[in-house]
């Protein structure tokens, strides 16, 4: 059953009186992009250790522990709190297995993903994923080293934008709010960063259209 955007509002007004009942409501509307984002954000090394089920199972815990943390976020939309929250439990889960693994897991772990958004590495390989015409263990290779060298020199703010909005879904008001820009600061290098992306593409043999 589809949940109307009026059953939403009246849900968010509901979560934010402290209402587990409308958290549990939302957080099934929302689940299966929070999945999404998830299986986005964990590092491919990392998939058969641990499962998105298990994050949002956990997250969901935190998010009913700190639902009155909501009501308090004046300006946040409940999904980007719900992302946020979300976000902060899968780091949890990294950094309990990189507690326990060895010093070159911890050290992939930093070559995927930065502290400021997406690293060139890890955009690359996502990238990579989404392009189905590229085939061979050889070119692949060869085109990964090339695409990650040019991602490279794009602006951090502009592969996290391109994340959020084609890898995570996000709407350009929620990617405004995660990046904590304007929307029309944020739509602008979304379309910058997007005609970039599409040059880097066109540069690369085998990418090319």
């Amino acid at each position: 059953m589809t949940t109307s955007q009026g059953q939403i509002e009246k849900l968010v007004a509901d979560a934010k009186t402290g209402s587990e009942e409308a958290l549990a409501e939302l957080y099934g509307h929302y689940k299966q992009h929070l999945r999404r984002i998830i299986s986005f954000r964990l590092d491919d090394r990392l998939k058969g250790r641990i499962d998105p089920s298990d994050v949002l199972q956990e997250a969901y815990i935190d998010l009913a522990k700190r639902l009155p943390e909501f009501g308090k976020k004046d300006g946040m939309s409940f999904f980007v709190w719900l992302r946020l929250v979300t976000h902060e439990r899968l780091l949890g889960f990294h950094r309990q297995h990189l507690n326990t693994q060895k010093r070159d897991a911890r050290r992939e772990i930093r070559m995927h993903q930065n502290a400021t958004g997406v690293s060139s590495v890890f955009l690359a390989a996502h990238l990579l994923g989404r392009h189905t015409s590229v085939v061979g263990g050889a070119i692949r290779a060869e085109q990964k080293a090339q695409l990650e060298a040019v991602l490279e020199t794009m602006d951090e703010v502009d592969r996290e934008v391109i994340a959020l909005r084609i890898f995570e879904g996000l709407t350009n008001g929620e990617a405004a709010e995660v990046l904590d820009l304007t929307k029309q600061t944020t739509s602008k290098r979304f379309i910058r960063a997007i005609g970039r992306l599409r040059e880097i593409l066109d540069s690369i043999p085998g990418f090319g259209t």
